[in-house]
Order: structure tokens, then sequence, then C-alpha cells
């Protein structure tokens, strides 16, 4: 069992991905916004972070840079699940250490696979 933090503003995405992870008994935190990224990230240790690019308050690329550069979350595998699928957004992510993108639509399957994947199971 893994605690994943799903941080997504659209709900019907974050409730469908709660239901698969959790079926596979992961425990699941959401996060509307960058900023309730952020502040998920100080209250409790997570083990993977599904982030969208878009988000209000804060966006995914500035969540990704700030989990990045602290050392207390800089290993947290982080999967980019996002609608933005340009050249430069996909390059831009990479090299501020995702370890995974993804575009929207996906195929729900596949992103458990890359969970699995990235937790090592």
């Amino acid at each position: 069992m893994a605690r994943i933090l799903i941080a997504d503003d659209d709900v019907i995405l974050t409730e469908m991905l709660r239901f698969r992870l959790e079926a596979l008994r992961h425990e699941v935190i959401i996060a509307p916004d960058g900023m309730a990224a952020i502040e998920a990230l100080e209250k409790e240790p997570v083990d993977l972070v599904v982030l969208d690019s878009m988000m209000p308050v804060v966006a995914g690329p500035e969540v990704l840079a700030r989990i990045k550069s602290d050392p207390a979350t800089a290993q947290i595998p982080v999967v980019m699940l996002t609608a933005r699928k340009s050249e430069s957004d996909v390059l831009a992510a990479l090299k501020g250490g995702v370890d995974e993108y993804l575009t929207k639509p996906f195929i729900p399957q596949e992103l458990l696979f890359r969970i699995a994947k990235l937790l090592g199971r």
C-alpha cells in the first residue's frame, strides 16, 4: 500500500483515480489546486504524486519545482498527467524532474501500470 497525492482540479478525474487506486489498496489524498498540493506535502509524506499542469492558485510546473528542490520531497516520483502535450511542455516537465508524462485523455490502466512501476511493484 502506498500513499498517493493526486493534484488536479478536475473532480470527476480525481474521483475516478481515487476509486481505482483505493481498489488497489492505496491511500489517496486529493489536492484541488497547486497550493493545496504543496500544503499536503508539508503535512505528511507521500510515496508518489500525480500532478496536473494546469491548476488554479499554483500551476503544476511550480509545484514540481518545489517538490524537486526540497530535499525532503525531491525523491518522490511524480507523474505529470495533463492536457498539455506540446514538445516544449513535455521537455520542460522532463527537465524539471517528472518521472512519467501522460497526456489527457489517457488510458487509466496505463496510468495504473506506470504508478505500479514507479512504486516498484
